[in-house]
């Protein structure tokens, strides 16, 4: 299990991703892009320059997926997942969070870091970026 750095966040990959605890971050993340997966909707921002660099990852486990236990087990596994995704092409000035799904507690691992994977392909994918991150919501 990674411990915790001198920046005061935990590193959960070999890229040394940190990680979004305050609900101001996780707010702004909500207005980035969006993937979409079975086990998992995957939210990016770039973060303003001024910023502290390094890509941070957040992770979301809402009740709705279950009772404490089954949600601290869909968070170990997500956390998992990315601490072993050496090939993670996670960009340096962005922030991630990973809203996890009842089916990330029953998908077999490796396909769970498989999707992840085809998850941060599509994110960084540069046609999605040149159309726009996401659709403008009517307001």
């Amino acid at each position: 299990m990674a411990g915790p750095t001198p920046e005061g966040g935990d590193r959960l990959c070999s890229q040394g991703a940190g990680r979004l605890k305050k609900r101001a971050d996780f707010v702004r993340a909500a207005k980035g892009a969006r993937v979409t997966a079975r086990a998992f909707s995957l939210q990016a921002r770039k973060r303003q320059t001024d910023e502290l660099s390094g890509a941070r990852i957040g992770f979301t486990v809402t009740k709705k997926t279950g009772n404490s236990v089954v949600r601290n087990r869909i968070r170990r596994r997500l956390r998992e997942a990315v601490r072993l995704g050496q090939a993670l092409s996670l960009r340096p000035d962005h922030d991630y969070v990973l809203i996890a799904r009842r089916d990330a507690l029953t998908m077999d691992f490796p396909a769970l870091g498989r999707e992840l994977e085809q998850a941060l392909q599509k994110l960084n994918d540069p046609k999605r970026a040149a159309a726009g991150s996401r659709p403008n919501r009517p307001t």
